[in-house]
């Protein structure tokens, strides 16, 4: 194993890292380091299992992946959908589930059904455009926002919002529903083409353990 190349793990920071941690030492994968919250290290080994660990914001773990900086990453659907980059996604993880929708108050409901050209607020404008203009033959102009989106309806900026969906509270409140589906979205598993190739034993080995530990659970 001491010539052995390492496997390199991109996590998308904050909750979804925390869940993928757990599931990966119910497969015997761990790294202790990454527990250390004094830690200022950015990149974390288990030199024994020749595996690196790193945390990254969530758009920038496909970019890891596919330029190869990271041979495995995890990162919800809706990242990938909107960064579309050259990876293969193997692995569904379940968790993190939730929806992209279109939502706006009910009365867009009708320039939807008329498909009329409308504004659509979003934090996603490659998933909104794929969608009004691929799948619903719409023409619509899309906004591009990093904030709150909800704020495009309320304000008078867009006539809807295309966005995650996970209780649907924050646009109740805030008088908005979901109109229409898009997709459901949560956790994958990517992989680096090259690395699929040059580490496919030891890779699909980890994806098989993951595999079966899903189907248990």
């Amino acid at each position: 194993m001491e010539n052995e190349k390492y496997i390199v793990f991109a996590l998308c920071k904050g909750r979804l890292a925390f869940k993928t941690l757990e599931l990966l030492e119910k497969i015997g994968i761990t790294c202790e380091e990454m527990y250390d919250k004094e830690t200022r290290k950015l990149v974390f080994v288990n030199e024994d299992l020749k595996l690196k660990f790193f945390l990254a914001k969530g758009p920038d773990v496909p970019t890891y992946v596919e330029y190869g900086a990271a041979d495995i990453g995890v990162v919800g659907s809706d990242i990938i959908l909107e960064e579309n980059r050259r990876v293969y996604e193997v692995l569904d993880l379940g968790f993190g589930k939730c929806r992209m929708c279109v939502c706006g108050p009910e009365s867009a409901k009708e320039l939807l059904k008329h498909r009329e050209r409308i504004r659509v607020a979003t934090k996603y404008p490659t998933i909104a455009k794929d969608y009004f203009f691929n799948r619903k033959n719409q023409t619509v102009d899309i906004i591009k926002l990093n904030g709150s989106v909800e704020l495009g309806p309320i304000v008078g900026l867009s006539d809807v919002i295309v966005d995650i969906v996970e209780t649907g509270s924050t646009l109740r409140e805030n008088g908005l529903d979901v109109l229409e589906e898009i997709c459901p979205l949560s956790a994958r598993v990517i992989v680096n083409r090259v690395s699929m190739k040059m580490q496919n034993e030891r890779i699909c080995d980890i994806i098989d353990k993951l595999k079966a530990e899903l189907e248990r659970g």
